[in-house]
């Protein structure tokens, strides 16, 4: 497990206590590609990169942001849908021993923030896989839609694993890693030590998320 201030900047590299974006990443098996056209607005590019972060984790999480987009946005175009949020579909099933947690956080996201929800069910956006890798907990892109947050056994022991299946599902939502933060933030990962227990996001992140999937609401609406 490498400590959150030592990172290796680049997009292939864990970022920090293993709580990553990876682009390239091989997915694990099931997770299959779904090419679709790039999903991405100057608005929510402006907002995006207004939240602290170097450039390099910036890029990283917001592949994996637009890679969930592009495939909701294909979705509603092919389905639109009336409703104000954008629903995230997700699968579990290839992460059985985190089903507690994956359920917690889809939970503490859905009470969060109006613009988008998370839904577990078929044809998902997202997956979540489980098992042992020395980056530790990351989520993961191959830029073509394909998306998927891995949960790492050992971490998920170390540090609350509900802070940590909430923190890798933010970046599904679009934010980055801010490892300088205090615990009240929840993307500042594993910056705060084992002892941080919050596994709820703060003001400025909720705020932040609603912005972004506000705007993309309205892109996925274009298909």
């Amino acid at each position: 497990m490498r400590h959150p201030k030592v990172l290796t900047r680049t997009l292939t590299a864990a970022l920090g206590l293993g709580l990553a974006v990876s682009l390239g990443a091989a997915a694990p098996a099931g997770a299959a590609p779904d090419a679709t056209a790039r999903t991405n607005t100057p608005a929510a590019q402006a907002a995006y990169a207004a939240y602290a972060g170097s450039a390099e984790e910036a890029k990283a999480n917001q592949a994996f942001f637009d890679a969930v987009m592009k495939s909701v946005a294909k979705k509603r175009a092919a389905n639109p849908s009336t409703t104000a949020a954008v629903t995230v579909v997700y699968s579990a099933a290839n992460a059985p021993s985190f089903r507690t947690q994956i359920a917690r956080s889809t939970q503490i996201w859905n009470s969060s923030v109006v613009n988008v929800r998370l839904v577990e069910g078929s044809n998902p956006d997202f997956r979540y896989y489980e098992g042992n890798d020395s980056r530790g907990s990351y989520a993961s892109t191959d830029g073509h839609g394909s998306g998927y947050i891995f949960l790492d056994y050992r971490q998920n022991q170390q540090y609350n694993s509900t802070r940590v299946t909430a923190h890798e599902t933010g970046h599904v939502l679009g934010l980055p890693d801010h490892y300088s933060g205090p615990c009240s933030e929840l993307m500042s990962g594993g910056g705060p030590g084992t002892s941080c227990q919050n596994a709820t996001p703060n003001a400025q992140e909720r705020a932040r998320v609603d912005q972004l999937w506000r705007y993309g609401l309205a892109s996925a609406f274009k298909g």
